[in-house]
């Protein structure tokens, strides 16, 4: 009776290979950016866009292997409530920071 409301439905978890995928692309996405930033090998505007762009990669890592988002019909409203949930603090950081520059160049202004 206790267990009741949990379904057992083992298609909604990740099996274990699925979650060792996910471990190790997670060790090497973390792995190469720290190597760059301890050892400088590139220039640092370089360095900033590899770090990004592993950084979005292991966003997507982690929604697919461990939060088990994927385009399937039963996943579509978890999809667009974090999309729009992306799409929300984007715009509060992004138009945060254009204000904080558009205060900082008025008051340098003078």
């Amino acid at each position: 009776m206790a267990n009741s409301h949990h379904s057992h439905d083992d298609s909604s978890h990740g099996s274990f290979k699925s979650y060792m995928i996910g471990f190790v692309l997670s060790i090497i996405l973390t792995a190469i950016p720290f190597g760059l930033v301890m050892f400088p090998t590139i220039s640092k505007v370089a360095t900033l866009w590899v770090v990004l762009i592993f950084a979005i990669v292991q966003v997507l890592v982690h929604l697919v292997y461990f939060l088990h988002l994927d385009r399937s019909a039963a996943q579509r409203n978890s999809v667009v409530a974090f999309a729009f949930a992306t799409l929300v603090i984007v715009l509060l950081v992004g138009l945060s920071v254009w204000i904080m520059f558009s205060i900082h160049t008025a008051m340098m202004a003078k």
